[in-house]
Order: structure tokens, then C-alpha cells, then sequence
């Protein structure tokens, strides 16, 4: 394989896929058109009203990184006259897990906050309806140009794991991170045009709509 060969097959295909080319794009089941920090976040911010908006593309804005899940098969070993066999009975989807920035408001811990309480309620210590906890979860791979061209769809994602979030006096310049791992029933790939249909439908979710 030459090199003009190799530029030739990743110009006829639009270039490589960059990691930093991405978003994430959902709404909680207790989201709406005001955030969870409501007043009190905005006015300890010092975001001003601004702040009191949940605006789907401040969450893909704070995601730092995220995975595409993978798929295992999973099989059985058959013996079939000389030797064994592998024989696929299902699959299993790998857990998704992102990294959020956090800002002054907490806008992303609160957020989850709220979301934890809807699965489950740690007062009664039982746990919720599901259809009432899940939300679609969308995740998109960008090209240059910010556009779709790869996606994946998390059917009734919730998460699962929240990550603490270490306070250090010997930090000073470092930012605050938070690590989310969510469960999903399965995943759905989904070319450019479904994708950004998805992303769209994930998005009105603020608005009620």
C-alpha cells in the first residue's frame, strides 16, 4: 500500500473521524424548560436568568468525552463431531460512560441529582416506575463541518453510577469533573439523517414537546 493509495481512500471517504467531534445530546425524565438549580443556582452563579434555562446544547457542550458502546455476542460451545463449535444465543451491550465538566452552578451534579431520585426513591427505599426514570440518549460523531455522520440511540438510558468528586486544597488550578455510567435496554446505530431526527426529537424533550 502506497501512500498516495492510502490519502486516496481517506479523501474519497471525507477525511478521518476526529475524537473531538462529537456531542451528546439528551433530556432527563424530570427536565423541562427551567433547570434543576432554578433560581437559587442563577443567582449564585452570577449567570443570570440565562442560567435558569435547560438548553439541551449545554449538556453537549459540558460532555468532555463519552464512549460508543460495543457489542459482545455471547455463545455456547457445541461439540459437533470432531471438535467444538461456538454457537451465538445473544449479546451484550457495554455501559456508556461520560465525563462532564462542572461549573459554579453545579448545573450537571444537580442535574443528576434529580435524575437519581426518579430512579430511585431513597426515603421509601423502593424504586420507580421505569418509563418514568428512562430517556433516549443520542450520541453523534461530527465531521469538520458539525454535522451527523455517525449515531448511536440509547433506548431508555438511565444512570447508573454517579462518581464522587474529589475537593483538594492542592488543586488549585484544576477544573471539576464528574464521571456518569449509564444502562440502557439496547442501542440503536442510526446513519446521518436518523441521527440528527433523534438528536431533534431528544432536544424538544425540554420544551415538553
Amino acid at each position: 500500500m502506497s501512500i498516495d493509495k492510502l490519502t486516496s481512500t481517506i479523501g474519497k471517504r471525507g477525511g478521518l473521524a476526529k475524537q473531538n467531534r462529537f456531542q451528546v445530546i439528551f433530556t432527563p425524565p424530570q427536565g423541562g424548560l427551567l433547570s434543576a438549580g432554578g433560581l437559587i443556582g442563577a443567582l449564585t452563579s452570577g449567570g443570570g436568568l440565562k442560567s435558569m434555562i435547560n438548553d439541551p446544547r449545554d449538556i453537549s457542550m459540558l460532555c468532555e468525552n463519552v464512549t460508543i458502546p460495543g457489542r459482545q455476542i455471547t455463545t455456547l460451545d457445541y461439540t459437533a463431531e470432531k471438535q467444538a463449535v461456538k454457537i451465538p444465543y445473544s449479546f451484550i451491550n457495554e455501559d456508556v460512560t461520560c465525563t462532564f465538566l462542572l461549573t459554579n452552578d453545579y448545573y450537571m451534579k444537580t442535574l443528576f441529582d434529580g435524575w437519581l431520585e426518579q430512579v430511585f426513591d431513597d426515603q421509601k427505599f423502593r424504586a420507580k416506575f421505569k418509563k418514568d426514570f428512562t430517556s433516549d440518549v443520542v450520541i453523534q460523531q461530527l465531521n469538520q463541518e458539525d454535522v451527523p455522520v455517525y449515531g448511536v440511540r440509547l433506548e431508555n438510558a438511565f444512570p447508573t453510577t454517579v462518581a464522587g468528586i474529589t475537593l483538594d486544597n492542592n488543586s488549585e488550578s484544576a477544573v471539576q469533573k464528574m464521571t456518569v455510567t449509564f444502562s440502557y435496554d439496547n442501542y440503536v446505530p442510526e446513519g446521518p439523517l436518523s441521527s440528527t431526527l433523534s438528536g431533534f426529537r431528544s432536544a424538544l424533550g425540554a420544551l415538553g414537546i
